[in-house]
């Protein structure tokens, strides 16, 4: 998988954005997604998070991650449309590309803070729990919650980034 980084504070070490690298791809192959993929990690600051957070989700407080799913259009051929094999290798493309998440690194200190781990450990979780979000999780009600919040701590745990 293709993971675009950005580090809008330029404070995440290089060391730190290249595991989230490492992390998420071994957790793309945890949930067997395609190797074909590509996503995009923004780190922004609080001030940055809330605007994200309010623009999309139409909630104006800072908050730790916000995952934006893509969900590609779909495009209805007549069904005698003889499509050329090259067209529907280029539709296939614009499949390949997942979503985006937007981590604020403030948030992510102040939690391993509050819970007594590790920076690293917090920015990892946060990913984790963010890629989820964009491959189809989420913890809206209580079955799903217990599904998606055992499977990251299982990749997390698997991949040895433990509390």
């Amino acid at each position: 998988m293709y993971i675009e980084i950005t580090d809008k504070t330029g404070k995440v070490s290089e060391e730190l954005q290249q595991e989230t690298v490492k992390l998420l791809n071994f957790a793309a192959g945890f949930i067997h997604l395609p190797d074909n993929k590509e996503m995009a990690v923004t780190y922004v600051t609080n001030d940055e998070i809330q605007a994200i957070n309010r623009d999309y989700r139409g909630k104006d407080v800072p908050t730790d991650v916000v995952s934006l799913e893509y969900e590609p259009e779909t495009i209805a051929f007549d069904d005698d449309f003889d499509m050329p094999e090259a067209l529907r290798e280029e539709l296939a493309d614009f499949d390949s590309f997942i979503g985006e998440l937007y981590i604020s690194i403030e948030k992510a200190q102040e939690q391993a803070d509050n819970y007594g781990h590790s920076y690293a450990r917090e920015m990892g979780f946060l990913a984790v729990h963010g890629f989820l979000h964009i491959n189809g999780y989420d913890h809206m009600v209580l079955e799903d919650e217990k599904v998606m919040f055992a499977l990251q701590e299982e990749i997390l745990t698997a991949y040895g980034l433990t509390r």
